[in-house]
């Protein structure tokens, strides 16, 4: 029985999966929303690095990603994944995309038979174009509706400063998706929810993408024009592949969609915009790669989101050419020209 059919109200035990900046700052969110609602709530933050367990244990910080915020007592940290998953009866991962499936493979074992899992990754598998939520599916043997996935415009250190914003808990089961988001209302994240976990994971990925290109442009001094340009196109282009998967129209157009994609490519806190700025200035990859101590998502998942454009059928041009600057195939001088050139048409034809 999950917990949601033993009818308890929210997470009680959960375990995160991911000391990164969105991992610890999603920790801090559902330790805040049970202090709200006068829930008791044990979490349990797994990490591969001692040196930040430790931080977090002794000092309730996590300085490597969250600078100064404290995080509350109610969280503690360890390096034993199997300490971490014993009794949680959510699960949350947080960990780089292209390394998930490998590291299921091992957790699987120490996962209570009932556990939700919630993914906050995004990103598509290399080499299977799967969206994470399938590679859980899959791997853990658990059923599309036991997995939620957490997305919208989620700049972890605006968040753990308990700056004020919204986001999306997707999941084909619509109590499953009201569980988790009654488990993370803080004072200051207001989740949303929707049965479109194809759409939301879609939008989550290829904002990404869509990021490192207007970064290009910021690198390259281009203005607001340009950038305003690249994120309206961008965001016809995720929603063409959305569709073509089964997402919905509505889905792009909210926080999972728009919301995500304007944050990402306007935020000098994100990785990808970031990533994709120090490229548009003339650095190469491994010289971006030693500036960033956290992964770009968009530059691996690039080139998965081109292959199942591809695939499909669906026309994504801004994709198409920022993965062929990842793969030196294009110079970023050439990227502006290249989608200028491209044959005129009406800007309603998706």
């Amino acid at each position: 029985m999950t917990p949601v059919q033993s009818g308890s109200g929210s997470a009680v035990s959960v375990a995160v999966l991911g000391a990164g900046s969105w991992g610890t700052t999603f920790a801090k969110i559902l330790a805040d929303a049970a202090t709200a609602s006068g829930v008791e709530r044990r979490i349990r933050l797994w990490g591969r690095r001692a040196e930040v367990v430790e931080q977090i244990n002794l000092h309730h910080r996590n300085p490597q990603y969250l600078a100064d915020v404290e995080l509350p007592p109610s969280i503690t940290a360890s390096t034993d994944v199997a300490e971490v998953l014993t009794g949680a009866d959510l699960v949350v991962l947080a960990v780089p995309a292209q390394s998930l499936r490998l590291q299921l493979r091992e957790w699987k074992p120490f996962l209570e038979p009932d556990a939700l899992v919630v993914s906050l990754m995004k990103g598509l598998e290399l080499s299977t174009d799967a969206r994470m939520s399938e590679v859980i599916c899959e791997e853990l043997d658990i059923p599309a509706g036991r997995i939620a996935v957490v997305s919208g415009p989620n700049l972890a250190m605006e968040i753990a400063r308990e700056e004020p914003t919204a986001s999306v808990v997707a999941c084909p089961d619509s109590a499953v998706a009201g569980w988790i988001a009654r488990s993370c209302t803080a004072p200051y994240f207001r989740p949303y929810t929707t049965t479109d976990i194809v759409g939301v994971e879609i939008g989550g990925v290829v904002k990404n993408v869509i990021a490192l290109a207007v970064g290009i442009c910021e690198g390259k001094q281009m203005g607001d024009n340009t950038k305003a340009s690249v994120i309206t196109r961008g965001l016809a282009e995720t929603s063409r592949l959305a569709l073509a998967l089964g997402g919905s129209a509505h889905t792009m157009a909210g926080l999972a969609g728009l919301g995500d994609l304007v944050a990402t490519c306007s935020s000098p806190l994100s990785r990808n915009h970031t990533a994709g700025r120090l490229l548009g200035q003339g650095l190469t990859l491994d010289e971006v790669a030693e500036k960033m101590t956290q992964t770009a998502e968009g530059i691996k998942s690039g080139q998965a989101v081109h292959e199942l454009a591809g695939k499909l059928g669906v026309e994504m041009p801004i994709t198409a050419a920022v993965v062929a600057v990842l793969a030196g195939k294009l110079s970023v001088d050439q990227l502006g020209p290249l989608l200028l050139a491209r044959e005129l048409k009406s800007e309603g034809d998706y």
